[in-house]
């Protein structure tokens, strides 16, 4: 079994409180805080780092699916919005919507929409995140002239 780890740490109350978080190995060290979260201060939030790990799982669960048919990807740009709302007392992550655009040679634009969908619901982070409402976009794009 594979075990990831990332670490956060909380100083102080919520609102004037501060923190950072860091993922696996130090890839990414970054501060957060309550106006990164919910307002637009600097920072990043649980959100974001969230739909960063949507998109990269969808991405290579794309790419993989592509390639187990033959067609080898030339590029998978994919941009997950995470939607957070009030709901009663509290916040909750309302929806995602997935934003895909494939380079992938010697496909039709049907087959890449299937294969799209296959993945939406079949990426290990679509899977955990299965009680949100998740939307996907996806377009098959055009391979740069040689």
């Amino acid at each position: 079994m594979l075990v990831r780890t990332s670490t956060a740490v909380w100083e102080g109350g919520l609102r004037k409180g501060k923190g950072t978080m860091k993922i696996g190995k130090g890839a990414f060290d970054g501060t957060y805080s309550f106006a990164s979260r919910f307002e637009s201060g600097a920072g990043t939030n649980p959100e974001e780092l969230i739909g960063a790990a949507h998109a990269g799982c969808f991405s290579m669960a794309l790419a993989l699916m592509l390639e187990q048919e033959g067609h080898k990807p030339e590029r998978i740009a994919t941009t997950a919005r995470v939607k957070v709302d009030k709901v009663g007392d509290g916040y909750r992550i309302v929806g995602i919507d997935l934003e895909t655009e494939g380079v992938v040679p010697g496909i039709d634009e049907t087959r890449f929409l299937e294969k799209a969908e296959a993945a939406k619901k079949g990426c290990p982070v679509s899977v955990a995140l299965a009680s949100v409402d998740i939307k996907l976009v996806a377009r098959l794009g055009k391979a740069k002239a040689a």
